[in-house]
């Protein structure tokens, strides 16, 4: 391995692992090892990550609500963080530790960053796409029934755009990001006021109700975490970064 081979170091994929989850902490890990040359490691390791996540979350759920609530936000992705930097530490760590002695160079922990925020956006829409399904629509109108879907998928839609503004790998300067941030900050109000103009259908079931209240909660997260991401990149500074860490948890809570 050469000098200008780029790696993870183990502080990188464990702030991507508190974003991200454990699929962030797989990706990140998968690509240590290929430029390790180690393919197989690669392969195996995010197939591992994957099935990982997958555990993790139907844990989450299986909790009962009354427990949940009483677990502070930050402890869950503390536990999984704390886990995967001991994994990287025994099974990557040397090899970390040599490449930094010779001077290598390493991916920043801005890119890590991205990398978990595009794989908790990944888990995001899966749960929310399941969220959407659940609501009764029976109580409605054929007309409104059709109203709430449309309205939901167009949803669905400026969601999925708000979030591809967070990977910062497909900007080529930072005006540019802030730029589709402030824009993205625009899809969430709207989102919000969808929302708001499906609470006034007649005879609107409460669960679709109650539903819209926690969308439209995580649409109020949203913007505060864009207009944070927004201030660190003006003002180049990471000051932000626990609050935008604390945001993430209660997204992940909400979503629960």
């Amino acid at each position: 391995m050469d000098n200008t081979t780029k790696l993870y170091s183990q502080r990188a994929i464990s702030i991507a692992t508190f974003f991200g989850s454990p699929l962030a902490a797989a990706y990140l890990i998968k690509k240590n090892y290929e430029a390790l040359n180690e393919d197989e490691k690669a392969r195996k390791a995010f197939l591992v990550g994957i099935f990982s996540t997958m555990a993790l979350f139907a844990l989450i759920f299986s909790i009962p609500e009354a427990i949940i609530d009483r677990i502070p936000n930050m402890v869950i992705p503390a536990i999984y963080t704390g886990i995967i930097y001991s994994w990287v530490e025994r099974y990557q760590g040397k090899a970390i530790k040599e490449h930094l002695e010779k001077g290598g160079e390493f991916h920043s922990g801005w890119k890590a960053t991205g990398v978990g925020l595009i794989c908790l956006v990944v888990i995001i829409i899966g749960i929310l796409f399941s969220a959407y399904l659940s609501g009764d629509l029976d109580t409605l109108s054929d007309a409104d029934a059709k109203l709430y879907e449309t309205e939901i998928t167009n949803f669905s839609e400026k969601e999925s755009t708000a979030l591809s503004y967070l990977n910062s790998e497909n900007y080529n300067s930072q005006e540019e990001l802030v730029g589709d941030l402030e824009k993205g900050i625009l899809l969430w109000k709207e989102n919000k006021n969808t929302l708001n103009k499906l609470n006034g259908l007649e005879n609107i079931d409460q669960e679709l109700l109650d539903q819209n209240k926690q969308l439209s909660y995580y649409c109020d997260l949203r913007i505060e975490q864009y207009n944070l991401l927004i201030k660190s990149i003006r003002e180049n500074t990471d000051i932000y970064d626990l609050k935008i860490e604390e945001i993430n948890s209660e997204l992940l809570k909400t979503i629960e």
